[in-house]
């Protein structure tokens, strides 16, 4: 059976300061988006399944679903505050979105089969989707099962600000040990890579693998997703801000002793983290047309 994709795409973009998840980049207005889906069904993924807000519905299906519904077996389910299960309230006062696992969670009765995870607003590469659709095959939709695409970080890094990556720790056989969170990472004039913690910059290898949100995963995920989600829930009253991870449940996943493989890729990550990254992401998106790597038209 062929993996599904989830693409989460209901994200803010506080950054940003707006809806990057329909932005044009490309050069004839393609969201980054569009790349995923056009690598996604190249790599063999079988179905696409979009996580949005309903208040974007409607811009969602009018500048991105009617493109592709008739490419590929697409769904659409949706992320709420309010999209908890039987017996669970919104906190009062609470008003950020749950997290990216809650995000995943929300596909879970569009799923039955080995599925990856990708931001919409992230561009991972086709060989990045091939892999971790490669690997899928190979894992058992009844058992636990996992798998995490890892960046070198000199290949994911924006030069308008600092971001947070996810460093990823692996044994000598190369599975996950853990994920680090690295705060505040940045190249510094030397064009050295350093990420700043107790006021201390570190310098990190330009080599370091880290995670961009390109995992994989066996639909008994959802299990360990929920028993995850009803332990921050019960924080939520005294941190209303506090966030559901998607790299916690590969955590839990390792804690419960699967083996998670970290699959290194040569592949270029780039996003849109500020404002100011637009015009440099137009620029990579034009370049991957001229290097004939997408067509003029994705939809063709």
């Amino acid at each position: 059976m062929d993996p599904s994709l989830v693409i989460l795409a209901a994200g803010i973009g506080s950054r940003y300061g707006g809806i990057k998840q329909l932005d044009g980049f490309g050069p004839h207005g393609e969201r980054i988006i569009d790349y995923t889906v056009y690598d996604a069904i190249k790599a063999g993924y079988g179905k696409i399944i979009f996580v949005i807000r309903k208040e974007i519905e409607d811009d969602f299906n009018q500048l991105i679903l009617e493109k592709w519904k008739n490419k590929a077996e697409v769904r659409v389910v949706h992320q709420e505050l309010d999209s908890l299960p039987p017996g669970y309230i919104v906190p009062d006062g609470r008003v950020r979105p749950w997290g990216t696992a809650h995000a995943t969670w929300m596909a879970e009765k569009e799923i039955s089969e080995p599925f990856a995870i990708v931001n919409a607003d992230d561009f991972y590469g086709f060989q990045s989707l091939k892999e971790a659709a490669d690997h899928l095959r190979s894992i058992e939709s009844d058992e636990h099962g996992a798998c995490i695409v890892a960046y070198e970080i000199s290949k994911t890094l924006t030069e308008f600000g600092s971001v947070s990556r996810g460093v990823c720790q692996s044994s000598q056989q190369g599975f996950l040990t853990e994920i680090i969170e690295r705060t505040k990472v940045f190249r510094n004039g030397d064009g050295k890579i350093y990420f700043e913690e107790n006021k201390q910059n570190t310098c990190l290898d330009p080599g370091t693998l880290v995670s961009m949100n390109l995992m994989g995963f066996s639909p008994k995920v959802f299990e360990v997703i929920r028993s995850g989600f009803d332990e921050i829930y019960q924080q939520a009253n005294d941190n209303p801000k506090i966030e559901y991870y998607i790299p916690s449940v590969l955590n839990q996943l390792i804690h419960l002793g699967v083996k998670v493989p970290v699959i290194p890729t040569k592949d270029h990550w780039f996003g849109v983290t500020y404002l100011e990254d637009k015009t440099w992401v137009q620029q990579q998106f034009d370049n991957l047309h001229k290097e004939n790597l997408y067509p003029g038209n994705l939809w063709s």
